[in-house]
């Protein structure tokens, strides 16, 4: 098995010299046991005193079931860094990290957790300037190219990204590890955190979201289709944003008149999951969905670019004229449209709409299959760029 290469891994490298405590936040299975592990080696071999302790083992949780000052002595006594996987299970983890760090005790400490809604509880007394938190997603294209060096696009709009996959070869042992995954998400890390009579609703919510997604979604809408009230559907909505398996995505406006401002599209964090939740791994190009899976891909490399400087909306008007995504960095907004196919020096009418309204927009980008190129509209560059390419699109800006 060919180890991937996760570019993330050298950011967290240097993570060392910094005296915070190191947070990894991501949904399951998207590598944070990994790079965990791996820092584990490099401190080894740097020659520092480490200690690993994974939280999902019952006997490990055991050894924390001690008073805080206990705690606080085992993570300090004789160490250097300690690694803390699912650190959330232990109770009053800000309590001890917020201890440990203001103490002044010469350990650095990194700490991981999937259920970012139960991280969050253990958070919620204020670590700031006590913690560094890094977001952790599944693989992007170029990580995942490393294993598939052929057919790769083609392998992630069907299987996603999610570094595990990779072990296999058969697409049925792949298809067997997303739905265990998707099933120990709902059994594992959702069940806690609504009633046991909702799940099915709950069951019913991701599906549809995953059939819509790419849509503009009305929580009142979902709420009729399912059977419960717009507060419940909107509340298992957050749940899912929380524990970083849906990305909610706001319109953009600049309060012109006919602009949708509250309205709201979702995408879950893997394209593997998302064929897995509508069961359907067909090739695109066989698929009435192909379009949404193409913007799915472009946003989700996208998104793997976000830093606190920048986000990603979408612009729609009243009268239906719309812009897939709008990069926002530094306030400064970029307009995205992804085509399926699309003419050399096209201009889809929703970005020329765009473009009117916003005159002083810099650069323009359309995603598509095959057309690579560059021309202007008024004071706008457009640049055609396929989509394997969006990757690229943080060195445009």
């Amino acid at each position: 098995m060919i180890e991937i290469r996760r570019e993330i891994y050298k950011i967290l490298e240097k993570e060392f010299s910094y005296p915070e405590i190191t947070i990894l936040l991501g949904a399951r299975q998207v590598g944070k046991t990994f790079l965990m592990n791996k820092l584990l080696n490099y401190a080894q071999k740097k020659g520092k005193r480490a200690r690993f302790y994974d939280l999902e083992q019952p006997d490990t949780l055991l050894s924390f079931n001690q008073s805080d000052k206990d705690i606080i002595q085992i993570l300090t006594q004789n160490t250097e860094v300690v690694f803390i996987d699912e650190f959330y299970y232990f109770k009053n983890a800000s309590h001890i990290f917020k201890a440990i760090y203001d103490k002044g005790y010469k350990v650095k400490i990194f700490a991981s957790g999937s259920s970012s809604l139960e991280i969050h509880k253990h958070l919620k007394e204020s670590l700031a300037g006590r913690k560094r938190t890094f977001n952790i997603y599944p693989c992007n294209f170029t990580e995942m190219n490393q294993v598939w060096t052929r057919n790769c696009f083609n392998n992630v709009i069907k299987y996603g990204g999610l570094p595990g996959i990779t072990k296999y070869k058969d697409p049925n042992d792949i298809i067997m590890l997303l739905s265990d995954i998707h099933q120990s998400y709902i059994l594992k890390d959702v069940k806690s955190l609504i009633k046991e009579e909702n799940i099915r609703a709950f069951n019913n919510l991701i599906y549809l979201v995953a059939l819509y997604q790419g849509s503009i979604i009305s929580v009142s809408s979902l709420a009729r289709e399912i059977g419960l009230t717009p507060k419940s559907v909107d509340n298992y909505l957050n749940i899912l944003s929380n524990t970083g398996v849906l990305f909610p995505v706001f319109s953009f406006s600049r309060n012109m008149g006919n602009e949708l401002k509250k309205s709201r599209k979702y995408y879950l964090y893997d394209l593997g999951i998302r064929n897995m939740i509508v069961k359907d791994f067909r090739d695109a190009e066989e698929r009435e969905d192909r379009g949404f899976l193409y913007e799915s891909f472009v946003f989700l490399e996208l998104v793997k670019m976000l830093d606190p400087a920048s986000e990603i909306r979408f612009w729609r008007t009243k009268d239906g004229k719309e812009v897939d995504f709008i990069f926002i960095k530094n306030r400064v907004p970029f307009p995205i449209e992804v085509k399926t196919h699309i003419n050399a020096g096209e201009i889809p009418s929703g970005l020329i709409s765009f473009l009117r309204r916003y005159p002083k927009t810099q650069k323009a980008f359309i995603f598509n299959l095959k057309y690579t190129g560059e021309k202007s509209y008024e004071n706008t560059r457009i640049f055609y760029k396929k989509i394997v390419h969006s990757r690229d699109f943080k060195d445009w800006i």
